[in-house]
Parts: C-alpha cells; structure tokens; sequence
C-alpha cells in the first residue's frame, strides 16, 4: 500500500509512505514533454485493486489543473507575499494550464521601467505573456506552494538582502492601535512619607490606506501622605504617509523639525522629508545612542523639548541605549531616576555625521507651519523651510538650505567630500538674520565635521563636529525663545563632539570614548563625557571572565537650577557562573561617595531573566519577562534606615482590524506591526523577531517593533506546535511601509489525526490518489490503496469532500466520538454521494496496464 501525501502536497500527513514512487512512475515515461500527456507503467505499483486508483492530477509533468491556488512567490532567490495565482489553459493548448501573472503582480516583480513598456498581454489583458521578456522562465510547483520566477537580473530594479524595491512594498490593512508604556514605583521612607508614582506615555492611532493617523500622550500620577496630583496630556496630533514615487516621508499636524542644518523646535504644519529608511540599509543615515551609569535600579527618560520619546526601567550599573529613532536630532534630555529617590539629568547632543549623498542622487526636506509649544499653542509667526543635499560626483557633495519667517532669515550653504582612505568630511556655514523687538542681531555660525573607519587598526571615529557661533548668530529656535520670554537667551559660542571607539583583538580590549562640549559667550560651559574600557579574558579553568571600566563627568548649567556637575567611577569584573549566569563585583564612585555591590545575573528561560545585588547599603532584585501580552520589568530594592521601592513597567498594544484583533508586547509606540492569522487556531506559536509569541483564542497574534521597510518574515515555531496542530503553510514574508498593519494568513491545521476507511454506498473504495479536503478547503489526505486515508485535522461532525478526476466527489461526515488512539486505530466511514452522483460506484476497470490518466480522466 502506498501513500501519495508526501509527495504531492504540502501537508505532513503521516501516510505510509513509498520512497521513489515517484520516480519510479516518472522514470517508466519515454521522452514525454511537459506539456504532453504523461503515461505511467502501473506494474511497479503493488496494489489490491489495479483496476481503482486516480492519477489525473499527475498524468502531465509540472501540470496543474486550472484553477486558483494560494503560492509563495519567488523570484530568482528571494521569496515574498504569498497570494492567490491563477492557472489557465493556454490558447493554443486547451488541455495545458499555465500561470497567469496578473499586472498586480508584475508589479511586484520590481521591473525597470524601460521594460514594463514591452510587456505583451493575453487573455485580454489579464496575464502577462512571458514570451515579452526574453529569458523569463515561470514555473508552478503545488508540493512546495510555490511560483518559481526566474528574471534575468538586466530587468529589475535595484534590491539588496532583506530589503525589496517600492513595488512590493505593502501598505497593510486598516485598522487602529494602542501602544503604551507605563511605569509604576512606590518608595517608602521609615518615619517618612510614601511616594507613589505611575507614568506613562504612549499612542492611539489609525491606519486608512497608505495613510496613518497618531496622537501621542503622556501622563503621571504621584501621590504621597500629604498631597496628589496627576497629569494627562497629548503630546502631539499628526497623520503621515510614505511617498514611495519621491523616497520621501509626507507629515501633516504637530510635528517637531527634523533638519540636518537646523536646530530643531515643535510646530504645526506640513512638511515632506526624503526618508532614509526607504533606502536599501547600507545607504541609512544615524542614530543617537545613550550611555551613562546607574547607581541602582533605576528608571531612564529621554525625553525632547517636554516630549517623552523613550522610557524604560535599567538594572543597577552601566546602561547603553542604542535602538532611538534615526529621525531624531538636537538636544535630548536625559532623566535619570534612582530607586533611592535621587535624580541625575544629562543632555545628549545628537550630532550628524558628514554630507555625502550618493552621485546624481538629490536628498530634501521642505516644511512650512506656524511654531507651536505643548502646552500653550501657537506662537510667532508662519515659517518656510528647506534644505537639499546633491551629490555632484563620487567625492564630492553640495549641500545647503534656507529657513524664514517675517523676522528671522538663515541661509546655509555647504560641501563634503569623500577622501577615500582619509574618511570623509564636510564644512558649511550659516549666516542668520533675526529682528526682535528693540534690536536686530547678524552672525554666522560654522560647523566641521569628520567620520573615519580605521580598517587597519579597527577602530573608528563615529563622528567628530565642532560648530562656531559668533556672538550675535542665533538659531531659530533661540530666535523663538527670545520672542516668548521677551529677552535674548541662547547665546550659544562653541559645540564640540566627538564618539570613537578601538578594539585590540590580540589583548581582548574594546575601548569607548564619548566627549560633548557646548560653551556659550554670557555663562559656563557644559561638558560631558564617558570613557569605558572592557577586557576578556580566560583565567585558568574558568573561561570568558571581564574587566570593565566606566569613567564619566557630566558638568551643566541649567538657567532655573543653577550649576551641577558629577564626576564618577564605575570599576567591575565578572565571571560565568553556571550554564548562563553571570557573577560580577563592581565598585562605584558617584557624588563623592563609594559604594560597593555584587551582583548574579542569569536566565530562567528564553522569557525570563534576573539579577540579584548586593551592596554596602542596600540589597535589590531585577526580574525581566517577556510575555505575549507585554513586557514586563519588575524590581525592589531595601536600603538602610528603611528606605524600600518596589518598581515595576510594562509595555505592550492592542491592535483591531476588520479581521481580528490582538492584544501584544511592544517595545515602541505607533510603529509597523504585523497580525498574523493562524485559521482561527489558538495558541499556535508563531516566530517573529526575538521570542515567539501564541494565537489568542481568535487565532490572532501580532508581532510588533518590525522594521519598516525591511524585508519581514513570520513562521510557524514548528518545534512547539501542540500535538493536535500542523502547519499546511509555515513561513511568510513581506515589505511593510513605515506604521503599517500588516496581515498575513499562515494555514494551519487543527483536530485530531486517525487512519480512516473510506468507503462508497455500494461497498467499494474511493480511487487510490484521491484527496480530501476539509470545510476550509484544506488538504487533510490523500487516499491510499484500498481506500485507507489518514486524516489530520479531524473536527467530531465535520464534513469533508472527497475529490478524484478534477472534481468532487462525495461527502464525509466525521464521527462524533473518536478513539482515544487514533494512531493506531482504524474508523470505517462512508463517503455520501451527490443527487448528482447517485449512480457512481468505483471507477470503471481499466484492462491496459498502460494507462493514460489525462484521458481517463476527461
């Protein structure tokens, strides 16, 4: 008895399988082409009936009967959006069958554009006729669910790994989120109050077509013994689209300037960006990161101009966060908040790297809108922006803008050039106008900066500025300020930055080195740097042991606070400890106080991670969950004199579409998610990025944080499917624009698995090589000798069709009670026959055992 399920379907039915069947049928055919009918030798087969068995749907080699199919498309060698693909007959061969490539998807193929004017067309338009592209070869396979294009690499677009031309880029479904993430600390003093905080910041949005709407808020509630108070507010209201055409980004509503030339401010209006993003990785721009140190368990706020962007919760000692935006620019704040109580604040200076723009390639950014604050409004005068970067040949790079309102004018102009082994540099200048109410101030600001990959000593300076403002120069957002509280402030002299990094491989050393400093012409300086050094290394038995060093100084000046400064020493060493735990001891110079602490940090599983401390003061713990609803960060801490805080955030979504809705973990608010559909199977856990997550009870699960942009793939975690579950289809992968919502529909199989009798009312077997289907019009098995068929996918009363010679056949019902083995046992049903099929029995004998099973079909 042979078994056809593994061979010529995708679904992993456990029949009993015959190795080589099908190259012993195929090898038996004499010269036969692919479009001729194909006629297997039935000798090799050794079956009970030869008279009954159906082998239609195989009689052609590569044939598949007309119809609609859903396939993975695969072009060349990379595969994308599976989707329903059409087969016909040909018109000069009404028995062939051939894919049609519909113009939706030949758009998807990313052709050049001079060769989508060649393109030829049949069946009145629908269907690409594959002869208009010489070399183009197009090939279906239903084993693997597959369309197999092959193109010649002179006629698509520009691609790159992992990242897709505009034309299969997808805008996904409609819908509306909720992101949040909120952060809840309770600190109690012995013989003193206790202070309750929640925080919180987040979006709601909507997504319409290539369009998304977004209000972002914020809000904080603290109350203590004596008093309370709570504060919501929205941030910002904005809708935005991508233009692929331009590579551009289009914003309308509160939105803060994102320029490469000029300070950044809030406004509202409209502005149209070339983005970054919407080129292939390698030619992306940068993004700020945040180091610093924390002397406990301790909450971090990035916040921008009064806007909240980032907030999470850090285990004790150094923290380095590196996954911002690459649109945010200017001056960030840093607020760092210690379970103790105490808060240290810090500002990053998000400098760019030089100007170099790809040869014959223009880079802009145009905005208009009136300055606006958070929290009173509209304020100053409408304004007009633009900047462009022209990249005039392989070295060079001309780059400049211009920025007005009624009383303000700054003009920039500059170049940068590539040189080569040197790195690369760019200088320019800005020459600004401003009239206030009693005087007009003019000057010109001028800023250098430099990038370098030291390939031969492995290192690199990330990016080196130093900027120049004379003394009556003032940025727009000074120029603001100044008008708003009726004297001239800002009066910013000198801004110097600079991030390089080293590594000496033979001694195990990796070295950092950050260093900010702005000087003004009427106060102090504000200084900031951080130097870290790290070495690995093997001490006898115990392998991979590290020496860390952190060194930081951070001295500003705040207009309202006055004058702080820190300067602090973070020394540790640790060592594995277990199969993933991680010992470590650390001394800890900060406000010119040591402290000492050990700390055990380990793994419980892939969702569960913790660290233990110990210090002179005080004991804490750090628990880290990663859950298919949310992330969730727990952490305590106890210190002398009975100070104790308990702390903990999460941070997730909901997202809701006309097919379903999930509720999920997030790390970023308002960003591009995708909703996979598991054919209503809960708890099916399905691979994204980082940890799995599981279908809710609708068969809906999202994966968040995806990257726009960027080629996404989602699967089916085949090693932990419950037992009752198969995947017909585990892997999809798709392109999505930036805050889109994706879906995509993974098929997947759910009921109990029994070997099945089949069996026709008057007593005989279906053919060997029928299929069955479920109500889903899933394949479920195919039908082996003697009419035995194991069946996955079994729902008590279910009806499944049972199908041979290109339609279907009868009915079967499924038992209302199964066998608890169903492995082992085998059920006798009968197949129920159509009014229209009350006179078919088995299929006529056939006599000749070379047998053309395309004419016996028709």
């Amino acid at each position: 008895m042979y078994g056809l399920s593994t061979l010529f379907t995708r679904s992993a039915f456990k029949s009993i399988l015959c190795p080589g069947l099908l190259g012993g049928l195929i090898s038996m055919c004499d010269g036969v082409k692919a479009a001729e009918d194909v006629q297997f030798n039935t000798d090799i087969l050794d079956l009970n009936d030869r008279s009954n068995f159906d082998l239609s749907q195989f009689s052609r080699s590569g044939f598949i009967l007309p119809g609609a199919y859903p396939m993975a498309i695969q072009v060349n060698t990379e595969t994308f959006s599976e989707q329903m693909v059409a087969f016909y007959p040909p018109e000069d061969d009404p028995k062939g069958s051939q894919a049609c490539l519909s113009p939706q998807l030949v758009e998807q193929l990313g052709l050049k554009k001079e060769f989508v004017n060649q393109l030829v067309w049949w069946k009145e338009g629908e269907c690409l006729a594959t002869g208009s592209l010489p070399g183009m070869e197009v090939t279906g396979d239903l084993s693997s669910a597959a369309l197999r294009i092959s193109l010649p690499q002179a006629y698509l677009e520009y691609s790159a790994p992992n990242w897709d031309p505009p034309s299969r880029w997808d805008e996904g479904v409609s819908g509306l989120l909720l992101d949040y993430n909120l952060t809840g600390q309770s600190i109690h003093q012995r013989h003193d109050s206790t202070r309750n905080t929640l925080t919180g910041n987040g979006t709601v949005g909507a997504n319409a077509g290539a369009w998304r709407f977004r209000a972002d808020w914020q809000g904080r509630i603290e109350n203590d013994d004596t008093s309370s108070a709570q504060k919501l507010e929205w941030s910002r209201f904005y809708a935005y689209r991508a233009v692929p055409s331009l590579q551009a980004r289009l914003m309308v509503g509160e939105n803060y300037l994102y320029s490469d030339l000029f300070d950044s401010f809030r406004y509202t209006g409209v502005s149209l960006n070339s983005d970054d993003n919407q080129l292939p990785p390698n030619l992306r721009g940068y993004a700020p990161e945040v180091v610093g140190v924390a002397n406990t368990n301790a909450k971090v706020i990035i916040s921008q101009q009064g806007r909240v962007i980032y907030e999470t919760l850090v285990a004790a000692g150094p923290f380095r966060i590196q996954d911002l935006n690459d649109a945010v620019s200017g001056t960030l704040d840093v607020r760092v908040e210690e379970q103790d109580g105490s808060v240290s604040t810090f500002k990053v200076e998000s400098a760019s790297i030089p100007f170099l723009t790809r040869p014959g390639t223009v880079r802009y950014k145009i905005a208009s809108g009136r300055p606006s604050d958070m929290h009173d409004g509209g304020h100053g005068s409408t304004f007009a922006t633009g900047e462009f970067s022209w990249g005039i040949s392989n070295g060079w790079s001309l780059y400049g803008g211009a920025i007005t309102d009624n009383n303000y004018k700054a003009l920039t102009l500059g170049a940068g050039r590539d040189l080569l082994g040197f790195g690369a540099v760019s200088l320019d200048v800005t020459r600004a106008r401003a009239v206030l109410d009693h005087d007009t101030l003019s000057g010109a600001s001028y800023r250098l900066s430099y990038s370098k990959r030291f390939e031969e000593y492995d290192s690199q300076v990330t990016f080196a500025g130093y900027r120049f403002s004379e003394k009556n120069y003032m940025s727009m957002s000074e120029y603001l300020d100044a008008n708003q509280y009726g004297d001239p402030v800002g009066g910013s002299k000198a801004l110097y930055t600079a991030t390089f990094n080293k590594q000496f491989r033979d001694a195990g050393v990796t070295a950092y080195l950050n260093y900010t400093n702005q000087s003004w012409w009427d106060r102090p300086d504000n200084e900031r740097w951080s130097f870290s050094l790290a070495r690995y290394f093997n001490l006898g038995s115990v392998k991979n042991m590290s020496l860390s060093l952190n060194l930081f100084r951070n001295q500003q000046r705040d207009l309202r606070s006055g004058q702080e400064s820190s300067t602090g020493m973070y020394l540790s060493v640790s060592f594995p400890l277990g199969k993933s735990g991680t010992l470590s001891s650390s001394v800890n110079r900060a406000l010119d106080k040591y402290s000492y602490s050990t700390r055990f940090s380990d793994r419980i599983n892939e969702r569960n991670s913790y660290q233990l401390s110990a210090s002179d003061n005080s004991v804490s713990g750090y628990l880290n969950h990663t859950g298919d609803l949310a992330d969730v960060d727990w952490s305590a801490s106890a210190q002398e004199k009975g100070h104790t805080s308990l702390s903990v955030s999460a941070r997730g979504g909901g997202t809701v579409t006309a097919q379903g809705g999930a509720l999920h973990r997030s790390s970023s608010t308002g960003g591009t998610r995708l909703m996979v559909d598991t054919t209503g199977v809960p708890d099916v856990p399905v691979r994204g990025y980082g940890n799995p997550t599981r279908s809710n009870t609708f068969g809906k699960a999202v994966i968040a944080d995806v990257n726009s942009f960027n080629r996404t793939a989602a699967s089916v975690d085949l090693e932990n499917l419950p037992a009752n579950v198969e995947a017909t289809q585990s892997v999809t992968q798709l392109t999505l624009t930036e805050g889109a919502i994706g879906y995509r529909t993974l098929e997947v199989i759910s009921g109990e698995k029994a070997m099945i009798e089949l069996r026709l009312p008057d007593g005989s077997a279906p053919p060997f090589g029928a299929t069955v289907k479920n109500e889903k019009q899933q394949n479920t098995g195919i039908v082996n000798d003697g009419g035995s068929v194991y069946l996955s996918g079994i729902r008590r009363g279910e009806t499944m069709t049972v199908s041979w010679g290109g339609r279907e056949r009868c009915t079967l019902v499924m038992p209302e009670t199964l066998p608890e083995d169903g492995l082992v046992t085998t059920l006798s049903q009968t197949c129920h026959l159509p009014a229209s099929e009350k006179s078919l029995s088995a299929p006529t004998p056939l006599t000749d055992k070379r047998i053309d099973t395309e004419k016996k079909t028709s």
